[in-house]
């Protein structure tokens, strides 16, 4: 069971999960991460790394966040791997728990 990157990672993008990740299987986008369901090996790590608990074993992720399964997989098939920490957006904290981001999304 992979682990989903959720809405509220939306343009607050904090990366510290990455460093943790022992697979490598973050992708970024420019204002989200997501994470290959391919490559995910359960094996926790990243999602107390989270500071803004955006991140969900698939089959905990919470109500209204289902689509965001499918997208983590979409998405990670066309979005480059990211290994390293790197600073949030400067906005990112104005971002944090607020709803309804989807259309945000920049692919």
């Amino acid at each position: 069971m992979p682990f989903v990157v959720t809405e509220n990672c939306i343009k607050c993008k904090y990366t510290d999960c990455v460093e943790v990740c022992p697979v490598d299987c973050f992708h970024e986008g420019p204002n989200f991460l997501v994470i290959d369901p391919d490559e995910c090996i359960d094996c926790t790590l990243c999602e107390p790394e989270c500071p803004i608990n955006a991140i969900y074993p698939e089959d905990d992720v919470p109500a209204g966040q289902e689509p965001f399964v499918a997208l983590n997989a979409e998405l990670s098939k066309d979005w480059p791997v990211i290994t390293a920490r790197k600073d949030a957006p400067p906005d990112a904290k104005e971002w944090e728990g607020k709803p309804d981001k989807l259309p945000l999304l920049e692919r």
